[in-house]
């Protein structure tokens, strides 16, 4: 867990965000929520998603606004966190309003890391109303820290050759003073890179400990495809006080899936769960602004934060992080799991 930078997913108006990190058992979850509520759309790209309430987030449905999101680690046993934001948020009074009280619309989603620490170990209920009750609108802590605590990228040759990587936020703030800023928890079986350059600042680790190899590369020449299988999904949130209906929210969680193309590499296989959400904090009524500006700050504001995600990921579990070796630390596989 390393201090945050200046610019974070925090800096949007109306959200604030907490965590649940459990370091022994290697998983956690994040929460982000919308006091005022938020207008929320969603794209699904990975082939092997776990998603909780996003047929809510489609355009036409009778919801428009969410009061939360979670993201968690777990598997799918890591959506049962979601009950806890739940019971957080109506015990608040807050949700959609019904004839017999508030309903909380919280979607969610989830990331494998079982393959890490211990796998009988999950966010359940307590975990994501712990990760209400930190809530903040602090710059967001990143790292090997809520639902990236048990993040890893570089699986394509296994768990052996893999490196750890977490959570990272990143924000874009356009000259009339609206903000875009991401979250993203980054658990990739290819590799991490530096879009402008290419680099791998993550990934594959060489069997003799010589740096990165290329996942791309391996995966073409049919090697690892199997270790892939069920293990891989990056989840993201782009959000921004510009105005958007729900249509226009799920064009920018589309747009933003341009982010993890550039930073990861390879994605959206058959063996990722790769989700984008979207979501507007402005308020009903709010004055419309150029989607196509927000767009692109929400594409370099994912890509900075799937960056940081590696960049600030510290070795847990026996998994050294791109910081460990980078400063001559360990390459040995992962224990205890």
């Amino acid at each position: 867990m390393t201090s945050p930078p200046p610019d974070s997913l925090t800096d949007v108006p109306g959200l604030s965000v907490g965590h649940f990190t459990d370091l022994d058992a290697a998983t956690g979850c994040t929460v982000v929520l919308f006091p005022a509520g938020a207008v929320m759309g969603v794209d699904v790209r990975g082939a092997a998603p776990g998603t909780r309430e996003t047929d809510l987030l489609r355009p036409g449905m009778l919801v428009q606004r969410v009061q939360a999101l979670l993201l968690a680690g777990g598997s799918a046993f890591g959506l049962a966190a979601a009950t806890g934001v739940v019971r957080f948020l109506e015990e608040r009074g807050v949700g959609y309003l019904t004839v017999a009280g508030v309903v909380p619309i919280v979607p969610a989603a989830v990331l494998y890391d079982l393959a890490l620490g211990r796998a009988d170990i999950r966010p359940g209920e307590q975990a994501g109303y712990a990760a209400c009750l930190a809530a903040s609108t602090k710059p967001v802590i990143q790292g090997s820290v809520g639902a990236g605590t048990g993040a890893t990228v570089g699986k394509i040759l296994g768990m052996a050759h893999a490196t750890k990587a977490g959570l990272g936020s990143a924000a874009v703030h356009l000259p009339e003073g609206v903000v875009v800023g991401a979250l993203a928890a980054v658990n990739a079986g290819g590799s991490v890179v530096d879009p402008a350059s290419g680099r791998v600042l993550a990934g594959v680790r060489a069997p003799d400990g010589s740096g990165f190899l290329d996942a791309e590369a391996l995966v073409l020449a049919g090697q690892g495809v199997r270790a892939l299988r069920g293990t891989n999904t990056t989840l993201v949130l782009v959000a921004t006080d510009a105005a958007l209906d729900k249509t226009l929210a799920n064009r920018l969680a589309q747009v933003a899936h341009d982010g993890l193309a550039r930073a990861l590499r390879p994605v959206h296989t058959q063996f990722d769960g790769d989700v984008v959400f979207a979501a507007s904090t402005a308020a009903d009524g709010a004055a419309p602004f150029d989607v196509n500006r927000v767009a692109v700050a929400a594409v370099q504001a994912v890509e900075r934060a799937i960056v940081r995600a590696a960049q600030m990921a510290t070795s847990l579990a026996g998994l050294p992080a791109a910081s460990d070796l980078a400063s001559g630390g360990s390459s040995g596989g992962p224990e205890g799991r």
